[in-house]
């Protein structure tokens, strides 16, 4: 057909079958790219009339501008109001502590590239802090909530602002109370969406879902923590599971706290899962349905298939849910993983995935979860998490290491004069038990002020030994200083740590978060970690990449970053019951070569211990 003499040309784009250019000689357009559709339309529009439709060439103009210019950031503000809410579960009701009366608390919603302004006010008796789970904060520890850590809490009656960026993440995560036990009911999703125009790596779902797991207890939490302290012994284990708060029918007085989403047939459904429970590792599954995961802490990965998922305390997953089963309803459950001889609350969370247009009259089927000390199952499952590692969403592996960690993971058994037994249980890295400080290690870090840390916790364990052979139940007692003990990394250096699981009383499963950072899973193993042979098996090509990753039970798991954010930053095992006992410790990244690559100034609102 014949062109306008303002067209030059109208070919493919780049040898792609539907994305087109149009040359243009006109003083004010040059170029044109746009797609297939809209060539068609455009082709059919001319050989009806013959000459060129002005109002098209600016419609398409005007498209084609608004969808190439960059999308603004958007400043994204919350209120969180820390509150006292009577909430009733399991036939007992008592007072908790939440975010805004909400129960769990809300979901903040956030596009890649936006900066958040969360405002929170304390009205509770607890003094409080909010950790963003898994947000880098780059240079901006003041924003990252661990108290005592990078901030001191923020008492009754006050108020903080975390002010930080959300860059170069996308994703789900999630945020939680970081003091005491609070976060038993203080958590809320965090949903990061792509930036505009990026799609997902997947097919588009029809609609999202969050689900949230986490334990509940009938009795005050900071009560029954108390008792266990005083007792030196793990305070009594949670009453329930619970999905969005709410324990499912399976439990006595349940009925109505029951969380339930609508499906319709043919169509695709994405999961937001997270694992807020305090102390237990859970299994996930759908009666009748198989789960496609395409992320894990916020990072896409390799979509596979499973029955169920394993997810551990602090960690996220994205799955894809097809409902392709006959209409009816089916139970999505939670139960818990243990697979060493520790007690445990063995109980089951459900909700309910209905069918439009199903009777509420019609029974649930039932999953069929893994089993409780499913080892098998375990290791498979978290082999299969692979990074997407592709040419947007690449995996970049440090191939180089330049310091070499190793760190054993040990319960232990300590004096306690003020103690029931006159001794206490304790838990340790390198057998050093972490001492909380009295001020925020970062403002100590950054005023430079003395006295407050050491820089001298050890590369490697004191006394190496055959960490996962027969239990050790002798010589328990863990080195406890009089100040933190915290590692020096230097700004840009490159991480290799292999943490340690050991049969110190037990071996137990560890899943370890550290704040400021992804990092990659590069190997794993059950038994002791071989340096001579183990590294050859390391996975540098796609490994998962994740901020919360589980130690198996008597074994070990090797994690590679690159230590370029500077700051104050936490680790610690994500099981509240061992955080507690000491098992954390924290590394001082130092700044960079320059302002813009040091800690930023504090916030002149930071609060004041």
């Amino acid at each position: 057909m014949a062109y306008p003499n303002y067209i030059l040309l109208l070919k493919p784009y780049k040898k792609s079958k539907n994305v087109f250019r149009i040359s243009y000689n006109h003083k004010s357009i040059k170029h044109l790219i746009f797609s297939k559709r809209t060539r068609n339309l455009y082709q059919r529009k001319m050989e009806r009339r013959n000459v060129f439709d002005w109002t098209i060439l600016f419609l398409v103009v005007f498209l084609v501008g608004y969808l190439s210019t960059p999308a603004r950031a958007e400043v994204k503000k919350y209120q969180f109001d820390i509150q006292v809410k009577n909430v009733s579960r399991l036939c007992h009701s008592k007072p908790i502590v939440t975010v805004n009366r909400m129960f769990p608390g809300p979901t903040i919603y956030v596009r890649e590239g936006d900066r958040l302004l969360i405002n929170v006010t304390n009205h509770a008796q607890y003094n409080m802090s909010i950790h963003w789970h898994g947000m880098k904060q780059y240079r901006n520890g003041w924003a990252d909530g661990p108290a005592y850590i990078t901030q001191c809490p923020v008492q009754t009656g006050q108020s903080y602002t975390y002010d930080y960026n959300v860059t170069g993440q996308r994703g789900t995560l999630w945020w939680h109370a970081h003091i005491f036990w609070l976060r038993a009911t203080v958590y809320g999703a965090i949903v990061i969406m792509p930036k505009i125009g990026v799609p997902y790596p997947f097919p588009q779902p029809a609609f999202e879902f969050n689900l949230v797991l986490g334990e509940w207890w009938n009795d005050d939490v900071e009560e029954i923590v108390k008792q266990g302290n005083k007792l030196g012994l793990p305070p009594k284990m949670s009453d329930a599971h619970t999905i969005n708060g709410k324990p499912g029918p399976l439990y006595p007085c349940s009925e109505k706290h029951t969380y339930a989403i609508e499906v319709e047939q043919g169509k695709t459904y994405l999961l937001r899962i997270i694992n807020a429970a305090l102390n237990d590792e859970l299994f996930f599954a759908i009666a009748n349905h198989t789960l496609t995961v395409v992320e894990v802490d916020a990072v896409y990965t390799k979509p596979f298939s499973t029955e169920a998922i394993l997810i551990a305390p602090g960690q996220t997953t994205n799955v894809l849910v097809r409902a392709n089963q006959a209409r009816g309803r089916y139970f999505m459950a939670a139960g818990p993983f243990m697979d060493a001889p520790l007690s445990i609350d063995n109980n089951t969370a459900t909700s309910i995935l209905q069918y439009k247009g199903t009777p509420k009259t019609i029974i649930p089927k039932i999953p069929k979860l893994p089993l409780l000390n499913d080892t098998t199952f375990a290791l498979t499952y978290n082999s299969k998490i692979r990074s997407l590692a592709s040419r947007n969403f690449p995996a970049n592996v440090p191939l180089k290491v330049d310091r070499h960690l190793f760190y054993t993971i040990g319960l232990g058994i300590n004096p306690c004069p003020n103690c029931q037994n006159g001794t206490k249980l304790s838990a340790s890295l390198n057998n050093i038990t972490f001492i909380m400080p009295k001020i925020g290690l970062l403002q100590a870090h950054y005023y430079n002020l003395k006295g407050v840390f050491t820089t001298d916790f050890p590369d490697n364990p004191p006394t190496p030994f055959n960490y996962t052979g027969a239990p050790l139940t002798a010589n328990l007692g863990t080195v406890q200083s009089s100040k933190p003990r915290v590692s020096k990394l230097e700004f840009n250096s490159t991480v290799e740590l292999v943490l340690q699981d050991t049969n110190l009383l037990s071996v137990e499963s560890h899943p370890f978060h550290l704040h400021g950072y992804n990092f990659f899973v590069v190997g794993t193993g059950i038994g002791n970690f071989d340096r001579k042979k183990d590294p050859a098996k390391f996975n540098l090509v796609d490994p998962p990449e994740r901020n919360t990753v589980g130690v198996p039970t008597g074994g070990w798991t090797a994690i590679r970053f690159r230590a370029d954010n500077p700051g104050v930053w936490f680790m610690h095992c994500h099981l509240e019951l061992h955080t507690g006992w000491g098992l954390k410790t924290a590394f001082v990244v130092e700044n960079g070569p320059d302002s813009d690559h040091s800690v930023l100034p504090p916030p002149k609102n930071l609060p004041q211990c």
